[in-house]
């Protein structure tokens, strides 16, 4: 019988973590979990996964670190990132830093588990002519400054030129975690 598939999960939400660990492992995953960057090096130091599911926002680093860590020490490694914070700066920046997928959130296991399967890409898939609305861009330039400054709301609200309060309000609309 050949071995179950190395998956590691790099999610700081421990409940979000758990759920996914279980799905995977009822699908013959082997499944290692990992809260963050210390965490991932760690269990790095003694195995290479063949899959990887990747929080964009950990709790005190941004998860695009870990992509560009997992892809260096594994470049097979099926990477794909997942989060609440989806934007195409930060969708642009995981694939050049070696994620295979970029996944919105809500994603279940079946749509992770599809996007391992699908690691090139899709010239035909569909261009979309609509139009970008004026809250997708700002969305996605709020995005953009928050991977810049490591997702520290403050320093992001400083360099928006918006007060704090009203960054944090425009994220918990989003119902981000």
């Amino acid at each position: 019988m050949p071995d179950k598939p190395l998956l590691m999960i790099v999610e700081d939400d421990a409940v979000f973590a758990r759920t996914l660990c279980r799905s995977f492992e009822r699908r013959e995953y082997a499944v290692v979990v990992a809260d963050g960057p210390a965490a991932m090096e760690r269990l790095l130091a003694s195995m290479t996964p063949d899959y990887a599911v990747v929080d964009l926002k950990l709790a005190h680093s941004s998860g695009l670190a870990c992509v560009e860590r997992l892809h260096a020490h594994g470049p097979a490694t099926v990477i794909i990132v997942l989060t609440g914070y989806a934007s195409i700066a930060t969708a642009v920046e995981a694939i050049k830093l070696g994620a295979t997928s970029y996944l919105a959130k809500p994603a279940n296991t079946d749509d992770i588990e599809r996007a391992f399967g699908m690691t090139l890409g899709d010239p035909d898939v569909p261009i979309d002519g609509r139009q970008t609305s004026i809250k997708t861009i700002e969305w996605e330039r709020i995005n953009e400054v928050l991977a810049d400054t490591g997702f520290n709301v403050s320093e992001t609200a400083r360099r928006l030129g918006m007060h704090r309060r009203t960054l944090a309000r425009k994220l918990e609309k989003r119902h981000i975690h």
